[in-house]
């Protein structure tokens, strides 16, 4: 089943691209590389998005979530540099970063909300990436999780 069939089937609505708070693009490609800029987690209907630190302001389990809200962002991305989700041949890299608290140490598992994602979506074969999670003392606006990958393209 293609990437974009499978997010049909999974009822999942990429949100609108995000554009860059800086000097920089959302993604550049490299040969069969595309290179996607660090995405935070979507805002919601009232236009807020999550913010504060793991391990005092937010639980795992919302940090998972907001791991996984950035990586629908950087699907949106993808889609939007590539036409269509189906040209990903797979996910190669994820670089994932967590706002954390003194002493917090679970950012695997707050990352796993986009590494899930991306096995959801794409299969175990094409969807699992080489990964690193790490923690921050802080992030632009106080965004709790920042991601980015690298794909590539077929």
């Amino acid at each position: 089943m293609s990437a974009e069939q499978r997010l049909k089937e999974l009822g999942i609505e990429l949100p609108p691209t995000a554009t860059p708070i800086a000097n920089y693009v959302g993604a550049k490609r490299v040969g069969s590389l595309l290179f996607v800029a660090g995405h935070g987690p979507a805002r919601d209907a009232q236009g807020n998005r999550p913010t504060g630190k793991l391990g005092r302001d937010l639980t795992v389990e919302q940090g998972y979530a907001a791991a996984r809200s950035c990586g629908l962002n950087l699907l949106a991305t993808v889609r939007a540099e590539l036409g269509s989700l189906d040209r990903v041949r797979q996910i190669v890299k994820v670089l994932g970063m967590v706002n954390c608290a003194p002493g917090f140490d679970q950012t695997p598992p707050v990352i796993n909300g986009c590494s899930d994602l991306f096995v959801e979506i794409f299969g175990q074969e094409a969807g699992s990436h080489a990964r690193a999670a790490v923690g921050m003392g802080e992030l632009p606006s106080s965004i709790p999780v920042e991601i980015e990958m690298i794909v590539e393209v077929a």
